[in-house]
């Protein structure tokens, strides 16, 4: 048996640095089943090729297609004193604007209509706009942020929690638009899962492989691109400033946390909805509202509002307090547990929405035209704007800070 030996120089290896960790490794080649994660912190780096663009864009034409239908027509409705009230999305997001709270509706208007058609354009932005020769950076970079503020998914579980509130009152039967709507979500969550942000890159803007020291090598947070930063210090694939650290991360992280705190009391006390029936004002809380719900035998329905509203926030919060004081106090011990905890309220954290999207349709349903009326109570404001102050908070913090303590002590990662 022969054995044929190589002649030429050695492939030049692939080096990357882990965007949460920042440990510089070696990164081969991957198949389009496979999935790369960081040797220390077992983060994410990169997955194989999963579904190309013309794909995609076969994908997003058919959620635009479904868009007019499915936010406009009824998704549920209801029979209440012999007339029949329908609720679309559409309908919920303007009663709450139109009832003086046009912020709020904003919120649920951005999360179920502007961040998925954002998607959908964005995705034939970058197909058409290579061909005219446009500028697809921007682009790229948002598709890599806007993940986590599609919440379609979490609208379509508070329609179920709104139809198990509503059914005391009347019945409810289901409207045109829901299967319209069940089936944008489930592209749309397709789309996500098939988005490869790091093999667009690759396409439209290939970068040669970095030469020298493998250790001078930084990493840009915006595209995730391991290099050297050009003349002016920007990333030569994204044109985005390259740091070492995340520019004033513990100052943007520590005010929005202070402000969601804050925000946080009143939205606990003061009552996030208003019921009128028979001539009397019901108000509830967030927390009163789930012991509404489990004593009238939805358990678990006031589980699940339990969890989302009142557990998430706080979790939250603990979570996020803990993470920047062991910063702060340099701490070198559990950092495994605690960037496994960052990716935890990281991904729970778009579920503490529910509640503004329950208000939404209820206020659809039951508007103020009727003997039974529901209104929005002043809670929800304070209540929606510390969700998006945690996520927010999540985002700014350079999770690398965290490693940076254990950086400056050992050369090797034990832990």
């Amino acid at each position: 048996m022969k054995i044929r030996t190589m002649s030429g120089p050695l492939p030049h290896p692939r080096y990357q640095r882990c965007s949460e960790c920042d440990y510089l490794f070696t990164l081969p080649a991957l198949r389009r089943t496979q999935t790369a994660h960081c040797p220390r912190c077992n983060s994410k780096v990169e997955k194989g090729k999963v579904c190309s663009l013309p794909r995609l864009i076969v994908i997003a034409i058919s959620i635009l297609v479904l868009m007019p239908f499915a936010y406009t027509e009824p998704l549920i409705s209801i029979r209440l004193l012999g007339t029949r009230i329908n609720a679309s999305l559409f309908e919920g997001i303007w009663q709450m604007s139109s009832q003086g709270s046009p912020l709020t509706a904003s919120m649920v208007a951005f999360c179920t209509v502007g961040a998925p058609l954002t998607l959908a354009c964005s995705i034939l932005y970058l197909h058409f706009g290579s061909k005219l020769g446009m500028n697809l950076k921007p682009v790229l970079l948002m598709l890599d942020r806007l993940k986590d503020w599609v919440m379609l998914d979490i609208y379509l579980i508070g329609m179920g929690v709104a139809c198990i509130k509503v059914k005391e009152y009347a019945d409810i039967d289901t409207g045109p638009a829901l299967v319209a709507y069940i089936m944008m979500t489930l592209l749309v969550t397709l789309t996500l899962i098939n988005l490869n942000i790091e093999q667009l890159w690759d396409e439209f803007y290939p970068q040669r492989r970095p030469k020298g020291v493998p250790e001078s090598l930084v990493l840009c947070l915006a595209c995730k691109f391991t290099g050297h930063p050009d003349a002016r210090g920007r990333c030569p694939r994204c044109h985005v400033p390259m740091p070492l650290r995340y520019k004033h991360s513990l100052q943007k992280t520590w005010a929005a946390l202070i402000s969601a705190m804050v925000l946080l009391i009143p939205a606990n006390v003061l009552p996030i909805s208003i019921i009128y029936a028979n001539g009397q004002q019901l108000k509830d809380t967030i927390f009163s509202g789930v012991v509404s719900l489990a004593t009238s035998g939805n358990v678990p329905i006031a589980a699940i509002v339990f969890i989302a509203s009142v557990l998430v926030p706080f979790t939250k919060v603990i979570v996020l307090l803990t993470l920047l004081l062991s910063i702060h106090f340099k701490a070198h011990q559990g950092l495994k547990t605690r960037i496994r905890l960052l990716r935890l309220v990281t991904w729970i954290g778009r579920w503490s929405m529910l509640d503004l999207f329950v208000i939404s349709l209820m206020m659809s349903l039951v508007n103020r035209d009727q003997l039974l009326a529901f209104t929005m109570g002043p809670a929800a404001f304070y209540f929606g704007s510390a969700v998006i102050l945690t996520i927010l908070a999540v985002e700014w913090l350079d999770s690398r800070l965290i490693w940076d303590a254990h950086a400056t002590r050992h050369t090797e990662y034990t832990d």
